[in-house]
């Protein structure tokens, strides 16, 4: 039997984690993370992304802050340029695999359904 009180936890979690999931449930913002992730650590610029994507420079730009205020990525300036890159040091990716092994953790202490057995 599932424990309520692991339930109304992993309730909480996903409650904390919604503007990530929204941000990253988006299939542009999923192409635009995947770029990030092709790309120099260091980060890449709006127009790199435009070129990758085939997205229009507002709807890159659009879509990147977004993903920053859902705090998936980082962006740094130098001078007047500004690099995007996804930041392993944000907690918001550390909560989405936490509630994703919380999730696991729940399965696999379920019962077997009647159909699977």
């Amino acid at each position: 039997m599932i424990d309520t009180n692991e339930i109304r936890q992993l309730t909480k979690e996903f409650k904390d984690c919604q503007k990530s999931l929204s941000a990253i449930g988006d299939e542009t913002r999923q192409h635009i993370i995947i770029t990030l992730l092709e790309c120099d650590c260091k980060g890449v610029r709006v127009g790199e992304i435009t070129k990758k994507t085939n997205l229009s420079r507002p709807a890159v730009s659009h879509h990147l802050q977004i993903l920053k205020e859902a705090g998936i990525i980082g962006m740094r300036r130098e001078g007047t340029k500004n690099y995007y890159f996804l930041d392993s040091r944000k907690t918001e990716l550390n909560k989405l695999m936490k509630i994703l092994q919380h999730v696991n953790e729940i399965i696999e202490k379920a019962p077997a359904s009647k159909g699977s057995q």
